[in-house]
């Protein structure tokens, strides 16, 4: 992209109002505000950031995204609001959704900010649009270091519930630090374009580059523990 002309960023926030780990999460209080509030502040904060969009098909969701300072120029079909949608078409739905509005300008770049990563700060957010801007990779997305190894300590059961190693390498691992680094996928940031989106079929397909989140800022909310443990962290952060 040309370095000389700011890129229209569009930042995106996915939101379906059926939630089953945590019932109706995404509007859910976390520490004396919703949990999308936090994705929505966060890309306010950035500079990068144009415009911040709200893709919900739940009204009151909507309602407390423009109440935050999005965006919600349209609502979202059920049926790509189920559980079992994928986001992906979610997203292609948005990007076509906006590229119908009179007054939008031409998206450059596609930035997905999710609900489920709270911690996350603005600089990871502009870390993610600006390795993306200056690198030739098709996507960006944010990992941090795996806990667990499948070729260590992490096990699948046989129909006797007997355990073996997911992925056993050819050379014996003793120590989890002798395995092949591996990183988990968080939900801090993705980073990509409106043409990508359109025309491949799922994030891999091309060339994918990641930015590093550091553990206390990786949490990823899928669970009541999830949540437990974000309220406790942001509590904590904001008594300090």
């Amino acid at each position: 992209m040309d370095n000389q002309i700011k890129p229209c960023v569009y930042a995106f926030i996915f939101a379906r109002g059926g939630s089953k780990g945590v019932p109706r999460k995404n509007i859910r209080e976390l520490a004396g505000k919703p949990l999308i509030a936090y994705s929505i502040e966060a890309g306010r904060k950035s500079d990068l950031i144009d415009r911040i969009v709200v893709s919900t098909d739940d009204h009151e969701i909507a309602e407390i995204a423009m109440l935050y300072g999005a965006e919600v120029p349209f609502i979202r079909p059920m049926e790509l609001s189920k559980d079992e949608s994928p986001e992906w078409l979610a997203w292609r739905h948005a990007i076509s959704e906006m590229k119908n509005q009179i007054d939008a300008p031409a998206m450059d770049v596609f930035t997905v900010l999710p609900t489920t990563s709270p911690l996350r700060s603005v600089n990871d957010v502009d870390a993610c649009i600006n390795k993306y801007l200056k690198s030739d990779v098709d996507m960006i997305i944010t990992v941090k270091k795996a806990s667990r190894h499948p070729s260590y300590n992490m096990v699948a059961l046989d129909s006797n519930q007997c355990a073996q190693i997911v992925m056993p390498l050819t050379k014996k691992v003793c120590r989890r630090q002798d395995a092949p680094p591996i990183y988990d996928i968080t939900t801090v940031a993705y980073v990509t374009n409106p043409d990508y989106i359109m025309n491949a079929n799922d994030m891999f397909e091309g060339k994918v580059g990641t930015v590093m989140i550091p553990e206390e800022r990786a949490l990823d909310i899928d669970t009541e523990f999830d949540f437990s443990i974000a309220k406790f962290l942001i509590t904590q952060n904001q008594q300090s």
